[in-house]
Formats: structure tokens, sequence, C-alpha cells
């Protein structure tokens, strides 16, 4: 099982790689997405609905804020998550991000 510090700390890395990205690699496409910073908006997008349905607050449209600030959107809704999720929760939240990082590696 994760804890909330796990997660940050996964989140911080990959949410770090994609601040500094250039933009050719940012829209580069990966498997099953037409970039990497859909892959990872997606990513973001799902780990806020989380934070939402495990604080007991109604799902919410998720905003696509360009390409260069997908790891801004990572880092706030792993926050989001970390502060709410119970430790299965986060051990998913983990793996998710992991696979993540691997994919748009």
């Amino acid at each position: 099982m994760a804890d909330p510090q796990t997660l940050t700390a996964a989140v911080d890395r990959l949410a770090d790689r994609f601040r500094s990205m250039p933009q050719s690699r940012l829209l580069g496409p990966v498997d099953g997405h037409p970039s990497r910073a859909a892959a990872v908006l997606a990513l973001a997008a799902g780990l806020a609905g989380r934070a939402l349905a495990a604080a007991g607050e109604p799902a919410r449209e998720f905003p696509d804020a360009g390409p260069f600030a997908v790891g801004d959107q990572l880092a706030v809704a792993g926050r989001e998550l970390a502060a709410v999720a119970g430790p299965a929760e986060l051990a998913a939240a983990v793996a998710e991000v992991e696979a993540v990082d691997r994919l748009t590696a």
C-alpha cells in the first residue's frame, strides 16, 4: 500500500519532466494517445475525478489548458488525490502515474 507522500513524489517527478519537456516531445504521439501531453492530461483528469469522488464531490469537467500546462495540472490533481484517498486508492494512483511515466519516456 502506498501513502500520500509516495503519490506526491511520483506525480512531482513526472510533472517536473513535463514542465521542462520541449514542444516537439510534448506533442509527439504515444500508444493510445495523440501526444505525450494528452496522455498526461488524461492521467490528471482521472486523478482529479477520483479525488472529487473520494471527497464526496460531484464530477466536473477537467479543463485542457494546453500542452505546456499538463505538468502543473498533473501536480495539482495528484496532490488533491493524495489529500483524500485511502491506501488502496493511493497505490492504484501510483501505479497509474508510473505507467504513464514509462509510456511517455
